[in-house]
């Protein structure tokens, strides 16, 4: 299986998880201070979960310009901010702090009753974010899923589109992965496109294994993290530790 993975160019191992931390974080303040230079302001989205948030805390410290960095939400579970399972509220406690408090956050939910009352006025509020992003922070479940593009769920076709929209509904089958957690708001693949460095973080033997599952034969639905890979507008780091 490691040599599988190693014919990946863009897969890189790291012997623990501080090292990932440090060098990841290193990466993504570097990518962010280049856009601000060149185009006076950054756009950085990020996913929830245990695995980055080591490498969002290491970031809040970066010595960057903050006030010109636009942090959005790859995808959120569709709570009200401040109850559990939001991931606005994780990144805002992980990442919007220190140095970065002073970046600009966007966010998911809306008052709206479900995702699907609120895609219109989410895509609305993305759309004046700068494209393409500067840096993007993925994770994956082992179930194959990365942002909220769940195997078979309701809504992963409009996710994994090819038109203009930023933002699609889902509705997931409920799992031990989802727990009561089913309707998402999450960016679609054409958000993600083009973005000038995007990282899929995996923690552990198990991701391992499941990364060897996502790069064999078996069509996107099965494990829809796939569709990252057979995309030649998404350039995809993919960086693990144990």
């Amino acid at each position: 299986m490691k040599a599988v993975l190693e014919l990946m160019t863009n897969y890189q191992e790291f012997a623990s998880m501080d090292d990932l931390t440090v060098a990841l974080s290193d990466q993504i303040a570097r990518t962010l201070a280049a856009a601000i230079e060149a185009r006076g302001k950054a756009v950085l989205a990020v996913s929830g979960g245990s695995t980055p948030e080591p490498v969002y805390r290491q970031l809040s410290f970066a010595p960057i310009n903050w006030s010109k960095v636009t942090i959005v939400l790859v995808d959120d579970r569709w709570v009200d901010p401040g109850l559990a399972g939001s991931n606005e509220t994780f990144v805002r406690n992980c990442l919007l702090q220190d140095l970065a408090a002073k970046a600009r956050f966007v966010g998911l939910k809306t008052p709206h009753g479900t995702p699907a009352e609120a895609v219109d006025a989410v895509n609305e509020r993305l759309a004046i974010l700068s494209r393409p992003f500067d840096a993007v922070v993925l994770g994956m479940g082992n179930d194959g899923h990365t942002a909220s593009w769940f195997p078979e769920a309701e809504g992963l076709e409009a996710a994994l589109n090819d038109d203009t929209l930023m933002a699609a509904a889902v509705t997931a089958e409920r799992s031990d992965i989802t727990g009561p957690f089913v309707e998402r708001m999450t960016l679609t693949r054409s958000a993600l496109r083009g973005a000038r460095f995007t990282a899929l973080l995996l923690k552990g033997t198990d991701k391992r294994s499941s990364w060897a599952r996502v790069i064999g034969p078996g069509p996107i639905e099965e494990m829809p993290v796939r569709a990252l890979l057979n995309d030649p507008a998404i350039d995809l780091s993919i960086c693990w530790a144990p």
